[in-house]
């Protein structure tokens, strides 16, 4: 083989993406959440609607990658669309995982969450978007939401029953009784 004609490294290559194996918490024992995020123009959205990521990593121009510490809570917003128009509306209210804690696995949630609230389709995710919006208006972190709130949203929302507000009480009856714990 003629050395002349073999591609030559280029300097300016880029560098392969990060890893998410590194992200570990400062003390090891803590087990986090990994929580993969994408965006490709037309077809897919995965991001963030509400949570606190102790770390977010852009590995490339197309994904990220959330860590959450344990206990956490977050909403994955999943979208995807075909040359047809939209073919999946997924909103998932989750929990990251803690010790000794039953989880249930996830695709693109490394090692897994717990499943507080899953709505799929359009009209179901749109119902939980107003509900969060509602509760944002209240100046209320939806990540700060009791979790025994989206299980019951989640259940509702499952029997077709109508969906409980979220209130300022319900909220500062859930901030009490988690400073008692």
């Amino acid at each position: 083989m003629n050395p002349a004609t073999q591609a030559q490294p280029h300097e300016s290559a880029a560098a392969p993406p990060p890893s998410p194996q590194p992200l570990a918490a400062p003390d090891s024992g803590v087990p986090l959440t990994r929580v993969s995020l994408a965006y490709i123009e037309q077809r897919i959205n995965l991001y963030l609607r509400f949570g606190n990521p102790a770390r977010t990593v852009q590995l490339d121009r197309w994904r990220r990658c959330a860590v959450f510490l344990p206990a956490a809570i977050f909403c994955r917003i999943r979208w995807q669309a075909n040359d047809y128009g939209t073919v999946r509306w997924q909103l998932m209210v989750l929990q990251a995982r803690t010790p000794l804690d039953t989880m249930q696995r996830i695709p693109g949630i490394r090692p897994g969450a717990r499943i507080l609230l899953h709505a799929e389709g359009k009209q179901k995710t749109r119902a939980v978007l107003a509900q969060i919006d509602a509760i944002e208006a209240l100046g209320i972190d939806p990540a700060e939401v009791s979790p025994a709130y989206w299980r019951t949203l989640g259940n509702r929302l499952a029997a077709h029953l109508p969906l409980p507000d979220y209130t300022a009480e319900r909220h500062a009856a859930w901030l009490a009784g988690r400073a008692l714990q």
